[in-house]
């Protein structure tokens, strides 16, 4: 099929795009394409305008702030996995990306639009949601920021209004020392994830854990954070008893029912690759530190 009839705008500038904004009803923005493409050839996407920003360059950089990492929304996902300033500050990106799509999908994807577009199995949002990531919209009305935890109202659908666009994402960054790990079981490399687990760690020398975080894709319309278990696992040791027994706390999320999973089979996932995430976390910090 081909796409429907639309028109076509092509602004150069964020101040442009913005102008388009409070000017036209019923529109799409075009980044990547990957997702919007296909949307539009199967007629899923009946828009009356389409506004292509791919030729606003202010939207695409990489920028180390004081908290962590600002990434532009029109930032390729090869770009960012090329970066080095974001192996340095949020290296569990990168290795989420290896998971996200092929090399000619991540040549044109971009972090904006997998978040603005919001699958619930999609890497780059677990791993947003993981690091605290502050998503900054602009608009006719101004900008404003939003909270990762505010971002998603319900299935695909973020907490954007129609006439806003999403500029960039802040990622928080943490200690050197930490541990990170991203782990996933789809049906084939490359294809949306049935269930996928982001974690980071910091353990002290005698293996206390002093800070986790944990973020499930996959089980709900949204990522999930399991903020009880991570309150839970600070100040235990992390042996094998501690993270078992966190990882069946995992089985507890509400999780989807649908064509690709049954919602049991989704919990059988979310405890086996959260207790396989631990414990790559756990090594990659004896690793940095040369103990193990």
């Amino acid at each position: 099929m081909k796409a429907p009839p639309f028109i076509y705008h092509d602004p150069q500038t964020l101040s442009d795009v913005i102008g388009l904004l409070g000017k036209v009803e019923d529109l799409r923005l075009l980044a990547g394409g990957q997702s919007l493409m296909p949307m539009l050839n199967m007629r899923y996407a009946l828009p009356e305008h389409v506004i292509d920003i791919n030729g606003v360059s202010e939207l695409s950089h990489i920028t180390p702030v004081a908290e962590g990492l600002c990434v532009g929304a029109m930032t390729r996902q090869a770009d960012i996995m090329a970066s080095e300033d974001v192996r340095e500050h949020v290296p569990v990106l990168v290795e989420a990306l290896h998971h996200t799509g092929h090399v000619q999908t991540r040549a044109r994807g971009t972090i904006g639009g997998s978040l603005c577009h919001l699958d619930p199995s999609a890497e780059q949002p677990c791993v947003a949601a993981l690091l605290d990531a502050t998503l900054h919209v602009d608009g006719p009305q101004g900008a404003r920021d939003i909270a990762m935890p505010d971002w998603g109202l319900a299935y695909m659908m973020p907490s954007i209004g129609p006439d806003e666009i999403l500029t960039s994402v802040t990622l928080k960054s943490w200690p050197k020392d930490s541990g990170h790990a991203f782990v996933e079981y789809a049906r084939r490399h490359g294809d949306f994830a049935i269930v996928a687990v982001a974690a980071q760690i910091c353990v002290d020398a005698s293996n206390q854990i002093e800070r986790v975080a944990i973020s499930i894709a996959g089980v709900d319309v949204r990522p999930v954070r399991l903020f009880k278990v991570e309150r839970d696992l600070v100040g235990q040791v992390a042996n094998d008893e501690t993270l078992r027994a966190s990882s069946e706390a995992a089985g507890l999320v509400d999780c989807l029912n649908d064509t690709h999973a049954t919602a049991a089979y989704r919990r059988k996932l979310a405890v086996g690759l959260t207790e396989r995430a631990l414990r790559r976390a756990i090594a990659h910090v004896h690793e940095r530190r040369g103990d193990g």
